[in-house]
């Protein structure tokens, strides 16, 4: 066989063979969507923490969601629940304190440390769900507005007010992070993210309240890798949410055109495949990098590994 034919078949096969893989990923979650994941309550150093995690399986990566400003964390159940059914321990707490002298629901970056310890204190504890079924050794950080701006201090090791009142370590175990409606602008002025492990920006494109242009600027100013700019069509600053404009909460002016159900399921399907494809799977590495953006109408990825 002439070599040039040969090389290009092996292209075209290896293509197919990404796009047939990617077809298996992406039906996975509306197959198993008719089965929501359990859930309990729990604290988390003294916050109400909703919890959501798979009914089977052992080794499973805990995710902190770090809500937005005054979000209260029922508004993310269809979300966690969603990423739970990827094979995650999802733990999404509300977290209490004041800025500037208001106080209000407001993330901050010693979570994660906090979401650590429970951690192994939950798998070590015979009275829980998540008895000996936790991976102690990961951390995984999905952060949605102002705690999209928490997690992206975390990712650098140099979280600062008021994002984080205080200087904090961040836990050797956060191994990748994912944000919605989050950047790092201040002003005009994209400020760089010297992150130390992967990142990767959701992003609405009809979001009026972090806008498209600010999250690209802050991708592009982001100097660690892997990275990834993740856009959705149609979707808001809430697109993550149970609901529009969760009571409590700055409203968004910009419409959602995109359907919510839609939205959700989407953003926790590009949050699963990135934690994924940072932990070793190469199935949602190729999923990430390869074809996923073709086989999803409203998704379009800018990414550099």
């Amino acid at each position: 066989m002439n070599v040039t034919v040969f090389r290009s078949w092996k292209r075209v096969a290896a293509t197919l063979t990404s796009a047939l893989l990617a077809t298996a990923l992406i039906a996975a979650p509306a197959q198993a969507a008719p089965h929501p994941a359990g859930t309990f309550t729990t604290t988390i150093n003294g916050d109400s923490t909703d919890v959501y995690h798979p009914r089977t399986g052992t080794r499973l990566p805990v995710v902190l969601l770090l809500q937005g400003a005054n979000v209260d964390k029922a508004n993310y159940s269809s979300y966690a629940a969603a990423l739970a059914s990827y094979g995650f321990v999802v733990a999404v707490p509300n977290h209490s304190r004041s800025i500037f002298g208001t106080s209000g629901l407001f993330p901050e970056g010693a979570q994660a440390g906090w979401t650590v310890s429970w951690a192994t204190a939950q798998d070590t504890d015979p009275a829980s769900p998540l008895y000996r079924r936790i991976d102690e050794t990961t951390l995984l950080l999905a952060g949605h507005s102002f705690g999209a701006a928490a997690a992206l201090g975390l990712s650098t090791g140099a979280c600062g007010f008021p994002f984080c009142p205080a200087p904090v370590t961040t836990p050797a175990e956060l191994k990748a992070v994912v944000t919605y409606g989050g950047n790092n602008v201040n002003g005009d002025t994209p400020v760089p993210v010297a992150n130390t492990v992967p990142v990767a920006y959701v992003q609405g494109l009809a979001d009026g309240v972090a806008t498209p242009a600010e999250g690209r600027a802050t991708y592009d100013v982001t100097t660690g890798t892997p990275k990834a700019f993740i856009t959705l069509t149609g979707a808001n600053h809430y697109g993550i949410t149970d609901t529009q404009n969760p009571a409590g909460a700055a409203p968004d002016p910009s419409a959602q055109t995109l359907p919510q159900r839609t939205g959700v399921q989407t953003i926790a399907r590009w949050s699963a495949r990135w934690f994924q494809a940072q932990t070793g799977d190469p199935l949602a590495s190729a999923y990430v990098y390869t074809v996923g953006d073709l086989l999803d109408p409203n998704v379009t990825v800018t990414a550099t590994r």
